[in-house]
């Protein structure tokens, strides 16, 4: 079913509309259906118009009257239309309701009750109602302009009551119109008690025309079974539901609420509903309210569970007749089958995704090899594996006491701004210093929370949180959260929500540890071990990364020093003397180069400072006497004051020259060893 427009008013069942393009094809032919359909100027098709679960406005109701009258050429086409309506598919329900009613006295008694089934734009009024004989007003409602052509389908809907028993059309009066000036239609209708034809005859019409009705029901019935099982998903169940309900007891509104699947929000569907009304309705449906006169509602349950209730809903309390309960209960019975079902297959889908998302996980965790992608890659499997609606992972720095985030999703923009600047003391936040204590998983939600957990979660559109620790045997490496907004989050979270959680928190903390661990090794690889500075491979890395920046205005320079006569502090101090040198040296050159530099030991006692951005190259030259000031001060080496001079060589990128690192280094180091032949300084000790 494809519904109509967001403007189309649900003013007109399905059942008319369809009802009139049925008598038109049967009279003459598909092509008169198409050139009404033109001649109105719908932009809607026949199969939509013939579909009883959809509700049109009393506008196209009557440009549809008006083209079929001109086309078919008959001024009395809307009379036959309604005198037909029983043998055009009037909803199957409406003739098995009329036929309980027993006669047509009691029929005409209940008849608003049916007309409101079918239009809410006009009220109908039983004047009198007698064994043979019915007076009857119609009024139609403010805002609307009377049709003659609809007046006219009126009375031959209401000569058919009587044919439901098997007796002759009602003779029907009209001498007081709306058209004419009338502030309403009036209709006398008189019938006979009997029937000219034979008892067996007239029994059989009647008979025939419920089996038809009930034939039709039984269709309708399994096809809403058929349709309801091949749901894809619950959302589109629901509104099959509907639209198969709304086809069995014509109703201007139906209203659909059940549990949400997991103990999410509750799934709300509704039709012809003021959008504003359905929330506070829809909770009351759920919670078993009586929704008043003007609703039938019904439980959509199966043997299993109770998924929550259904209801179809009119104006005034106009509209409910006959046993409707027990036919809407049909369709809510095969509802909750298809939704036992379809929710069923729904979580094996989820646990499929679920173990699908595991195993992509360990996969992606296997290719991290730095915190940052490690964190990143566990955030964006969180919500398909815990099925959140944001994650993150905050790691513990015990230096400062706090946590803070290194990767979130989920988030909106201001959100992820504002958790990434957020840091979570352990003073601020008790939750966090439980953690902390009994390193046990936490359930929290912003209403409960202390006062800075609080402020946070608000801000970032969070409302529960389930956060586990990540340990390293006894370490405290940090927290994996999964996050709900309001509404969102299952009834329960302390069970599957937890178990999923802290098994993805168990994988990135093994993926944690080893990318600490490569960090090491890595780390360990490219610096020198004594004084952590970058090795000599580092070093070369860093600085032919840094020749294709060279240029006029930002010149690259590179620094060569070496110790004088180191050899003779190891010979003299010990060893162990050389070596603290070496880590004062290189603490000296770091305070004395700018933020940008970069200072490398490539062996023994040499060093090297790569001087990116000069702006003229002469800089180089003050940099490298600022350097060799660095040594004026003696050094403290086991209680001895220790002097040790420098020898510094400068080279520059030659700005368009092709040079490489090895070869600035190269030139920065014969520059070296021509200072150093200006004469060399005596190490001197005093005590």
């Amino acid at each position: 079913m494809t519904a109509p427009s967001p403007g189309e008013a649900r003013e007109t069942s399905g059942a008319t509309t369809g009802g009139l393009l049925r008598y038109v094809r049967a009279v003459s032919g598909e092509d008169a259906v198409a050139r009404a359909l033109e001649q109105a100027g719908v932009p809607y098709t026949a199969d939509q118009l013939e579909d009883q679960a959809i509700w049109w406005s009393y506008e196209t109701r009557i440009r549809l009257f008006e083209a079929a009258t001109e086309v078919v050429g008959d001024p009395r086409l809307m009379f036959h239309v309604g005198a037909a309506a029983l043998q055009t598919g009037l909803a199957h329900s409406i003739v098995i309701l009329l036929r309980a009613m027993g006669t047509p006295r009691q029929v005409f008694r209940q008849l608003p009750r049916a007309v409101a089934k079918f239009s809410t734009t006009s009220t109908m009024e039983i004047i009198e109602s007698r064994a043979t004989s019915a007076t009857i007003r119609f009024t139609l409602h403010p805002g609307f302009e009377h049709s003659r052509l609809d007046c006219i389908y009126a009375q031959g809907l209401l000569t058919t009551v009587p044919t439901v028993f098997g007796l002759p059309p009602a003779e029907i009066e009209h001498d007081e119109c709306e058209s004419d000036g009338a502030p309403s239609c009036l209709y006398r209708l008189t019938w006979d008690r009997r029937s000219r034809l034979p008892g067996r005859r007239r029994d059989g019409r009647a008979r025939d025309l419920e089996l038809t009705a009930l034939r039709g029901q039984l269709r309708t019935l399994q096809s809403a079974s058929t349709e309801l099982v091949g749901s894809d998903d619950v959302d589109t169940a629901l509104e099959r539901i509907i639209a198969r309900a709304a086809e069995a007891v014509l109703a201007p509104a139906y209203l659909l609420a059940v549990e949400g699947p997991g103990g999410g929000a509750p799934l709300v569907h509704s039709a012809g509903l003021d959008p504003d009304e359905v929330p506070a309705l829809a909770a009351a449906l759920l919670a078993g309210a009586d929704l008043g006169p003007h609703a039938v509602a019904v439980e959509v349950a199966s043997a299993r569970r109770s998924h929550g209730r259904l209801a179809a809903i009119y104006p005034t309390g106009e509209g409910v007749m006959g046993d409707e309960v027990a036919l809407l209960a049909a369709y809510a019975g095969h509802a909750a089958a298809a939704l036992d079902l379809i929710i069923a297959l729904e979580g094996a889908r989820q646990e499929a995704e679920r173990a699908g998302a595991l195993l992509a996980l360990a996969h992606e965790l296997s290719a991290a090899t730095d915190s940052g992608a490690v964190t990143a890659v566990v955030s964006e499997a969180l919500p398909r594996i815990v099925g959140c609606t944001s994650a993150g992972i905050l790691m513990w720095d015990a230096a400062s006491g706090s946590l803070q985030t290194h990767s979130s999703v989920g988030l909106s923009d201001t959100g992820t701004d504002l958790i990434q600047t957020t840091m979570l003391r352990a003073e601020d936040v008790p939750e966090l210093v439980g953690m902390l204590t009994d390193r046990e998983p936490r359930i929290i939600s912003s209403a409960t929370s202390s006062p800075a957990l609080q402020t946070l979660l608000r801000g970032i559109g969070t409302e529960d949180v389930v956060a586990v620790p990540l340990l390293a045997d006894a370490t405290f490496l940090g927290v994996a959260t999964a996050g709900w907004g309001a509404g969102e989050a299952p009834k329960t979270l302390d069970g599957d929500v937890v178990a999923r959680l802290r098994g993805v928190g168990d994988q990135a903390t093994t993926a944690l540890q080893k990318a600490r661990l490569l960090a090491t090794v890595r780390h360990q690889a490219t610096h020198d071990s004594l004084t952590g500075l970058p090795n000599r491979t580092l070093f070369l890395e860093q600085l032919e990364s840094a020749i294709p920046e060279a240029r006029d205005g930002a010149h690259l320079g590179v620094l060569f020093c070496d110790l004088d006569r180191f050899k003779q502090v190891n010979d003299t101090l010990g060893h162990a003397a050389g070596d603290e040198l070496l880590r004062q040296v290189a603490a000296r050159l770091r305070s004395a180069v700018r933020p940008g530099d970069t200072v490398g030991r490539l062996s023994g006692d040499e060093f090297a400072i790569i001087l990116p951005g000069l702006i003229d190259p002469d800089d180089a030259r003050g940099l490298a006497d600022r350097v060799a000031g660095c040594f004026i001060e003696p050094f403290r080496l086991e209680g001895t004051l220790v002097t040790v001079g420098t020898s510094v060589g400068v080279a520059v990128q030659v700005t368009g020259a092709v040079q490489s690192a090895d070869l600035l280094l190269r030139q920065a180091d014969a520059a070296m060893y021509r200072h150093k032949q200006h004469g060399r300084r005596s190490v001197r000790t005093s005590s």
